[in-house]
């Protein structure tokens, strides 16, 4: 296994866990998008980040009009 040079280390320090391996955070371990963050930030919230689980938006309230 390749070590990490201490460059890298202090690059990635935010995202090494206890055995210096790099740990996303739960809900990007999925996520096909590359603005994954580190497992000890705190996610308020992902635009690009949509559950099965979470309610959709919609596209018809909000807008004023009548139905």
């Amino acid at each position: 296994m390749a070590r990490m040079s201490n460059k890298r280390r202090l690059e990635w320090s935010f995202f090494l866990n206890d055995r210096s391996r790099i740990t996303y955070n739960e809900l990007c371990r999925k996520c096909q998008h590359e603005c994954k963050q580190s497992f000890r930030a705190v996610v308020v919230d992902c635009p690009k980040c949509l559950s099965k689980r979470s309610k959709k938006k919609d596209k018809t309230a909000g807008n004023g009009k009548i139905p």
